[in-house]
């Protein structure tokens, strides 16, 4: 499906105002955008909360939602608001692809990236080392899988923020 045809269909979703469906356009509020940011902060610290509690496998779902939330922060700026990762994503890379933001695909990729679909059990991608942890039997991640996530995902939420802050 073409880009803007799945914006279509979200947004055709997000009309019908049903749990995890589609995107909505809204009016954009600074009360909004700052909640994503701190909902977007609190799952950063989570992450080395879950380390120090020996639960780092959960450190991975900490990280991922952390930069989720600043990309729902990024579209309420934007003026939308999404019930849906896959919606979210193509709204932000059709948004990155129309210079609207100011973020890279390659940075968003770090996130999630759509063409990866063969060995996602070494992908680098957060979302992947989410699911991974998420659905497999493993329940920590090793030093250097903790400090390169931890790491990446600090780059991009202060990536993120500021993209919000200079818009």
């Amino acid at each position: 499906m073409q880009m803007k045809d799945k914006i279509s269909s979200c947004l055709k979703e997000g009309e019908k105002g049903e749990r995890h469906k589609g995107l909505r356009k809204i009016i954009s509020t600074d009360d909004l955008i700052r909640g994503h940011i701190n909902k977007a902060i609190h799952n950063f610290n989570a992450i080395f909360v879950f380390k120090r509690e020996g639960y780092s496998d959960w450190s991975a779902s900490a990280s991922f939602y952390c930069l989720y939330h600043a990309l729902l922060a990024l579209i309420a700026k934007k003026g939308y608001e999404s019930r849906n990762q896959s919606c979210t994503f193509v709204l932000v890379e059709e948004m990155i692809n129309n210079k609207e933001i100011l973020l890279t695909i390659k940075e968003l990729r770090e996130i999630y990236d759509k063409d990866v679909t063969e060995n996602l059990k070494n992908s680098t991608k957060i979302l992947d080392i989410r699911e991974n942890m998420q659905y497999s039997i493993k329940t920590s991640l090793v030093d250097l899988e903790f400090k390169l996530l931890s790491e990446r995902t600090k780059f991009l939420l202060d990536r993120i923020r500021n993209i919000i802050e200079k818009e």
